[in-house]
């Protein structure tokens, strides 16, 4: 998933996640209403907030993950390395005894 899916909230856009529902005509029935979709918010964001926690959770293992290849592929280049300059010594050494070999040949 991508960062920044969920728009940051306002006024707003907290009462656009609500339900919409007609005014009541009794006072009773509107701090019900004012109850549920207070309710209905605050679902709605526990439900963010878990998805949150959750992307954060993969964010977090893939991290650990990610920075375990890295070791992994450091220590691949370095063992590389150390063999690319034995190698390079080797083939020198191998050179200079062929060289050897041919300067003691007579001409």
């Amino acid at each position: 998933m991508c960062y920044g899916q969920h728009q940051a909230f306002s006024r707003d856009s907290l009462s656009s996640s609500t339900r919409q529902q007609p005014p009541a005509t009794e006072n009773n029935n509107n701090n019900n209403n004012n109850n549920i979709n207070a309710e209905d918010v605050v679902d709605n964001l526990r439900d963010r907030l878990a998805d949150t926690e959750a992307r954060l959770a993969r964010a977090r293992a893939r991290e650990a993950e990610l920075s375990q290849r890295l070791e992994e592929m450091k220590r691949f280049v370095s063992v590389m390395e150390i063999l690319e300059t034995y190698l390079k010594r080797r083939f020198r050494e191998q050179q200079d005894h062929v060289d050897r070999l041919f300067q003691s040949l007579p001409a």
